[in-house]
Order: C-alpha cells, then sequence, then structure tokens
C-alpha cells in the first residue's frame, strides 16, 4: 500500500518493443491494477512527447485515499513551472511520496495544494481547466465524497490530527514483537538477506534501517522532516469537524524504493565498493525523477548533470527537529492553482473501487485493453474471465513479489501461481534471460486463436 514493488515503466515503449510489426493504432487503453503509485503514469507521460499516440490509462485501486494521493503526485509531476524549479519539485515528490514525516515546505505545498485539488474534485469545469488530465466521472458518489474528505484532511486544522510518529512506532511492534528491542539486527536483515540478495542493491544499509525506525526514506542534509506526511493516513470518516482514521497501514518492511531508486541510465551511479554503494536509492531516485520531470516539463531529452547528485553512500546523515516554531495554521504562501503542464496525449480515468471485483465480467470492457499491469497484492483477486477484457496482442504484466521480504519458499510458491495461470489462459511468456534470474514482473503477451 502507497507505493509498489517493482521500477516505473514507459508502458508505450514496452507495448511497441513487442508489437513493432504491428503496430498502427491511434490510442492504446492501459490498465492499471492496483499498483498504489502513479510510477508507471509518470514514466509514460515523460516519455510521451517522442510520438503522438493518445494513451489512456484506467486506474483501479481499492482505497479511495490512494486514489487521492495519486491524483496529488500526478499534480505534482504536472506542477507548473512558474511555480516550483525542477529541483524543488523533484524533492517536493520525494517528500511526499517516500517519507512519513515531511518538510515545512513540503507541508505547506500540500496544505495549499490541497484546496486546488478540492476545486477539481468537486468541479467539472475547474478539473478541465487546471487538470485536463484527469478524469473521475467513473467513480461513485461515496468516492467522490471520499476524495473530498481526503483533501479536507490535508488542510492545515488542528483537528485533522494525524500522529505518524506513533502509528509508525506501533505498526513495528506489532511486527516484531519479542524482537522490537533487537530491531536494527532484523532490519539488516531483512535488508542483506532478502532485498539486496534479491537485485535490490542499491538501497543502502544507513537510509533503510533510518525508513524503518521513522518512516523517513528520503533524505538530505540541509533538509529537516518534522510534520505529518498526511498522504499516508487510511481509512478517513468524517465526525463532524474532523475525521476518525486508522492511522498507518501502509508497508514498514520494503519501502518506496523500488519505483526509482534502484536502477539508472547512469552507470557509474550504480558502483560500489565492498559492498558499499557511492550513490543511495535516495540519490538514483532523485536522478531519475529530474530527467522525468525534465522530460514533463520540456519535451526534450534529460543530460543528467552529475555534479547535481552527491555521494552519500556509506554517510549516516543527521535528521533533526529543527523547525518547532513552525505554525502549521498560518497562511499558505502559494496557491499552488495553475494548470498542469500540458500532456496532450495523456488520460487518466479513475475507476470505482467496485472495480477490483467487476472488471472482468463487465461486458464494457470486453476487448478494450492493450496493456495490463497486475500489482502483486491484486493477483488473487484474477479469475480465467480476465482474458475477455484485453484485445488481441495485449501484454500483461504480473508483478512479483521479489522485492519484498518473504520467505525463499513464499517467493517461489507466488512465481508459481503466476506461471500457472498464465499457462491457464495460454499466455506467451516475454520474460527472457536465465531461468535461475529472479525477475520483479513477469511479463505476458495474449494472441486470440
Amino acid at each position: 500500500m502507497f507505493w509498489g514493488l517493482s521500477e516505473s515503466l514507459d508502458f508505450f515503449k514496452e507495448y511497441q518493443h513487442c508489437n513493432s510489426q504491428s503496430f498502427a493504432k491511434d490510442s492504446l487503453n492501459f490498465l492499471i491494477y492496483g499498483s498504489c503509485d502513479p510510477r508507471h503514469i509518470i514514466e509514460t507521460a515523460a516519455k510521451s512527447y517522442s510520438h503522438n499516440i493518445q494513451i489512456n490509462f484506467y486506474v483501479v485501486d481499492g482505497c479511495v485515499e490512494i486514489i487521492a494521493r495519486n491524483i496529488l503526485l500526478l499534480a505534482i509531476a504536472g506542477e507548473n513551472h512558474d511555480s516550483l524549479n525542477l529541483l524543488q519539485k523533484v524533492h517536493l515528490f520525494m517528500d511526499i511520496y517516500g517519507n512519513s514525516l515531511v518538510r515545512p515546505s513540503s507541508y505547506q505545498y500540500l496544505s495549499s495544494k490541497a484546496n486546488t485539488l478540492l476545486k477539481i474534485c468537486t468541479d467539472q469545469d475547474v478539473r478541465t481547466q487546471l487538470a485536463p488530465i484527469i478524469d473521475i466521472e467513473s467513480l461513485k458518489y461515496r468516492e467522490r465524497d471520499g476524495l473530498e474528505n481526503a483533501f479536507s484532511f490535508w488542510l492545515p486544522k488542528e483537528k485533522n490530527h494525524f500522529d505518524i510518529e506513533k502509528s509508525w512506532e506501533m505498526r513495528n511492534r506489532q511486527l516484531l514483537k519479542t524482537r522490537y528491542d533487537y530491531r536494527d539486527g532484523a532490519f539488516d536483515w531483512d535488508l542483506q538477506m532478502c532485498l539486496r540478495e534479491r537485485g535490490a542493491h542499491q538501497i543502502c544499509p544507513q537510509e533503510y534501517k533510518h525508513w524503518r525506525n521513522t518512516g523517513v526514506a528520503f533524505t538530505f542534509p540541509e533538509y529537516e522532516q518534522c510534520l505529518a506526511n498526511k498522504t499516508l493516513a487510511a481509512g478517513l470518516v468524517r465526525n463532524g469537524s474532523t475525521f476518525f482514521h486508522r492511522g498507518y497501514v501502509g508497508d514498514v518492511q520494503v519501502g518506496p524504493f523500488c519505483a526509482f531508486g534502484l536502477n539508472s541510465k547512469e552507470q557509474s551511479m550504480l558502483k560500489s565498493s565492498h559492498g558499499e554503494n557511492e550513490y543511495r536509492s535516495t540519490e538514483i531516485t532523485e536522478r531519475n525523477l529530474l530527467e522525468l520531470f525534465h522530460e514533463i516539463q520540456n519535451k526534450t531529452p534529460y543530460v543528467h548533470d552529475k555534479n547535481m547528485s552527491r555521494k552519500y553512500g556509506n554517510v549516516v546523515l543527521q535528521a533533526g527537529k529543527s523547525f518547532t516554531g513552525y505554525n502549521p495554521e498560518a497562511p499558505e504562501i502559494a496557491d499552488y492553482n495553475k494548470p498542469f503542464i500540458c500532456m496532450p496525449n495523456i488520460k487518466v480515468y479513475f475507476l470505482s473501487v467496485d472495480e477490483v471485483y467487476e472488471i472482468q465480467s463487465r461486458t464494457k470492457w470486453k476487448d478494450f485493453f492493450d496493456m495490463v499491469f497486475v500489482a502483486q497484492n491484486y493477483f488473487q483477486f484474477l479469475k480465467t474471465t480476465f482474458v475477455e477484457i484485453l484485445r488481441d496482442n495485449a501484454l500483461i504484466y504480473f508483478e512479483s513479489n521479489l522485492h519484498s521480504v518473504c520467505t525463499k519458499e513464499k517467493l517461489a510458491e507466488f512465481e508459481g501461481k503466476i506461471k500457472s495461470f498464465a499457462k491457464s489462459l495460454s499466455l506467451s511468456s516475454l520474460t527472457k534471460g536465465s531461468i535461475n534470474v529472479k525477475q520483479s514482473i513477469f511479463k505476458y503477451k495474449f494472441n486470440k486463436e
């Protein structure tokens, strides 16, 4: 919940690569079935300047708060360059995306942007003007009310209290039980024997342990995270002028590192010596987001300035709380109410939560999707009727639980379930490489007979 376990993908590139000989379409329909974050949308949108194909994303998630958070993250990616420069936008995204506690400037942005998102959610004319890539018409009224609750909860009011630190500690205690007093050893085992052994080499021990202890994944020495990230609250229910919620119910074992922080085009940034990286997953995430946001904004290829990336691979950064005088109810310094950066060939349709169960059986979606991405925790909802929503030559990508801390037996069991399900539907495997190489995504193609 809140972030996925696999790398971001350019869906258009994936589809074109597998259908190059027969590719002659004006538009493509992509289904994202429970990815928990908009990483694939952002990656695909960033590269869309190189082609003129209309790309329609249909997003299904089982939680309204996730939908609200996805809209916010897309808003940051599409934030007007007059409001934030490129580096500010990247660090804002990283803060909101991966940190339980955020900087005062990020909190201020969230507080201000919530007002704009409320208008986008409740007024179709405003939505058309400010966020033309967003479509929420398929959401039911109760779900739109849920969006309104989420955006209202993000406003800077004392009654909208969210003690993320207490909630995070409680989750850790429930998970570790008697091992809690020796948690650093447990954290090191999970990193070294599970995540890094399975390909997540770029995650450094100090950043992983800091995240496991505090929920703060991405840190820089000039920033202080000290205010609750309200986008991580789940189960919001309005109670008069305030809200009930379930606290933090997301992941406390893997972290937000997988989407943008494991690989880079800059091979020099992936170097390590005796198991110690020169760059953290944090710096890799920063570099990759700089590329994506640059291309969304400028519609030109990105050339990275290596001087922007600092080598903190083996540095333990001190994190404190120096902003104790900050007043969360202070007037907003900006409205952040300018239109999204123009992405004319991208449209994102957020579907009803009910579609988690119904999308496979509704005639509306028959022969509709050119590509489907299935998150690992949504695989359990699939039925054999799943193929009916696919067009000929459609791609089906199944996220594995490779980047998790589950046992090798559970890893193999889930992999077997994916392969068995694909075989029952006569899907053709696109996953190449050694049989012993584990995959974070299993790729298949569907051909009608």
